[in-house]
């Protein structure tokens, strides 16, 4: 199976907000679809954290983001639009940013056809919200981090079965 090392990002505002995209997966755009961090696909000989600092110009414009450490890993498979599954290895990067209005004008072909929104969460927004989110027990997750507490090692989200 061929993998898929991926960078997520826990982008936060001053006050806490967590910036979150609504879209579906390539293998079910027609799916009412979930919310989800900023991030994407590694490329060839690029670490996490470039990945991320890459996928956060390109999916909100923000130029002037701390990257901060990966905080939460997770493995799920998915499939692509050919129906071909592909294990994802999530890294989770805590980031802070000056927040502000994301700029779509980076967004791919491919966002730009499965992903609907893209906006500031607060986490009572998150708590109170009854779409979904991922990764899966993200709004149990959450508070953790925003509180400072960020573990020496990432934590594994395990994925319920």
């Amino acid at each position: 199976m061929r993998e898929r090392i991926t960078a997520r990002v826990l982008l936060l505002d001053p006050d806490d907000r967590v910036l979150l995209m609504h879209g579906r997966l390539p293998s079910e755009p027609d799916a009412p679809g979930a919310w989800f961090t900023v991030g994407g696909g590694a490329k060839v000989g690029e670490s996490v954290p470039q990945a991320a600092a890459r996928e956060i110009i390109e999916e909100t414009g923000f130029l002037d983001v701390e990257l901060g450490p990966v905080v939460w890993y997770r493995e799920a498979v998915y499939r692509n639009a050919r129906q071909e599954p592909i294990l994802f290895k999530e890294s989770y990067l805590l980031a802070r940013c000056a927040g502000g209005e994301p700029s779509r004008a980076g967004w791919q072909a491919l966002e730009k056809a499965l992903v609907d929104d893209i906006r500031w969460w607060t986490l009572a927004e998150i708590l109170e919200a009854v779409e979904d989110f991922y990764p899966e027990g993200f709004a149990g997750l959450l508070p953790d981090v925003l509180a400072g507490q960020v573990p020496a090692t990432p934590r594994v989200i395990t994925i319920a079965s």
